[in-house]
C-alpha cells in the first residue's frame, strides 16, 4: 500500500504560480510512474500530467501544456507539479496518483487525498 500526501494548494490570482508536491512518507516513489489529476465542481476527474520512472517521460494534457511542469526527486521521495500562468479554469482539487504503469490513468492504484487550488480572475 502506498499512501500519498499532497501539499501546496491555495488561493491565487490569475497569472500567478503555485507548486504542488506529493510524497509518500517513509518510502521511495522511484519504482512508480506518477501523475496529477484534477476535479472541478460538477466535472469528472481529468488527467493533468504524468511522469515515468526515468527522465524525459513526462506527458501533459493539452490544457496545461507549456504552463505546467511535472518533475520528481527520487532522493526525496517527492513529485512536483509546477503551475505557472494559472487561469480561473485551473480551479479544482488536484490529486496525486501512483501506478506501476506509465502514463498513470484514472484507474491508478494509489491516490492522495487531494489539495484545493483556487484561481480568481
Amino acid at each position: 500500500q502506498v499512501q500519498l500526501v499532497e501539499a501546496g494548494g491555495g488561493s491565487v490570482e490569475a497569472g500567478d504560480s503555485l507548486r504542488l508536491s506529493c510524497a509518500a512518507p517513509g518510502r521511495s516513489l522511484s519504482g512508480y510512474a506518477m501523475g496529477w489529476f484534477r476535479q472541478a465542481p460538477g466535472k469528472e476527474r481529468e488527467f493533468v500530467a504524468s511522469i515515468g520512472r526515468s527522465a524525459g517521460s513526462d506527458v501533459y494534457a493539452d490544457s496545461v501544456k507549456g504552463r505546467f511542469t511535472i518533475s520528481r526527486d527520487n532522493a526525496k521521495i517527492t513529485v512536483y507539479l509546477q503551475m505557472n500562468s494559472l487561469k480561473p479554469e485551473d480551479t479544482a482539487v488536484y490529486y496525486c496518483a501512483a501506478d506501476h504503469y506509465w502514463p498513470v490513468s484514472a484507474t491508478s492504484d494509489y491516490w492522495g487525498q487531494g489539495t484545493q487550488v483556487t484561481v480568481s480572475s
